[in-house]
């Protein structure tokens, strides 16, 4: 089977998907010195530019790891995430404290998440 790879460099690709299933991460493109609930707008606007593009959405997300460097922004973080998803859809989710790569970063999310039909 074909491993599509989206926009990809020497580091990383935006999108992987193998099988019908896509990978990819999200940090906050556009603004790293927001508040943590600017940052997780950031990175589900992006999310769901992401998904469209290979015919998915928000409802077809299988699993996010959410990596947050305060958990002292965990309930802000869910109050955006409780009305993100369509209901009955939530994905599985862990939550890891860690310290990110650029220290502007709040919050990186991996999004794992069913893709449209062109890539099964």
């Amino acid at each position: 089977m074909q491993i599509h790879r989206i926009n990809s460099n020497n580091r990383w690709s935006e999108i992987t998907i193998f099988n019908g299933i896509a990978h990819f991460v999200e940090v906050a493109d556009t603004d790293t010195t927001a508040d943590i609930k600017g940052q997780v707008r950031q990175i589900f606007d992006q999310a769901k530019q992401k998904l469209a593009s290979i015919g998915s959405d928000n409802s077809r997300i299988l699993s996010v790891t959410i990596y947050l460097t305060d958990f002292a922004n965990y309930a802000a973080m869910n109050e955006l995430w409780d009305t993100w998803f369509p209901s009955d859809s939530a994905p599985a989710r862990a939550c890891v404290k860690v310290e990110l790569a650029n220290p502007e970063y709040l919050v990186e999310m991996a999004f794992v998440a069913a893709a449209g039909d062109a890539y099964k």
